[in-house]
């Protein structure tokens, strides 16, 4: 009998997290992120992402080298697990740049595909284009939460495998930090163009 990972998709290879930041972003966009829990298994291809560019990037979690409890996990090696807790939602991204570099990509929307009838329970509506059309969202509808904090993309529960290629890609400034000065203005969000499900 296949398990999910042999059934949906075998994980990235760490190589692929090794790359720079902005370049990472981009080469989400299509990929498939998969949940396993034991209310069964849920994942969307990834249509929306944001690179927050450690030390330099006012807009980062790490910026001026920050080192917390919270993102102690940035300045591990690229393809773990960074999740935090904003207004109640818990919000996941990928940890990029090489360690000790605290650079990250956060996952802004996904399309939903496998696991939808669990994903409609968890965010209490049907409506295909809500489920998962936010950073928020998607978290709850995929079952990811602070667990997941510190694992690695490249092995189950919580895993990215190869999906479908964007035909077009779209960038422009990242959404909800207006406070961090000139970084308000990177061009550092990347979306899978034409797509309903991203998040605006």
């Amino acid at each position: 009998m296949l398990n999910d990972k042999e059934k949906i998709g075998l994980p990235k290879p760490r190589e692929f997290f090794q790359v720079p930041t902005l370049e990472l972003a981009r080469a989400l966009l299509g990929c498939l992120l998969i949940k396993q829990t034991p209310e069964g298994t849920a994942s969307g291809f990834i249509v929306e992402t944001e690179a927050y560019i450690g030390p330099e990037d006012r807009a980062a979690h790490s910026y001026g080298n920050r080192r917390t409890n919270r993102t102690e996990v940035m300045f591990g090696e690229a393809g773990l697990v960074y999740t935090y807790v904003m207004h109640t939602h818990t919000l996941v991204n990928v940890v990029s740049a090489q360690k000790e570099k605290p650079e990250a990509v956060l996952i802004r929307a996904v399309e939903p595909c496998h696991g939808i009838p669990l994903m409609q329970e968890r965010r209490g509506t049907t409506e295909l284009r809500k489920l998962t059309s936010g950073p928020g969202k998607l978290t709850k509808a995929l079952g990811i939460s602070m667990a997941d904090y510190g694992h690695s993309f490249t092995e189950p529960p919580l895993w990215i495998t190869a999906g479908k290629k964007p035909e077009k890609i779209s960038s422009g400034p990242r959404i909800g930090i207006q406070n961090s000065g000139e970084a308000k203005d990177y061009p550092w969000r990347f979306w899978t163009q034409d797509s309903p499900f991203v998040s605006r």
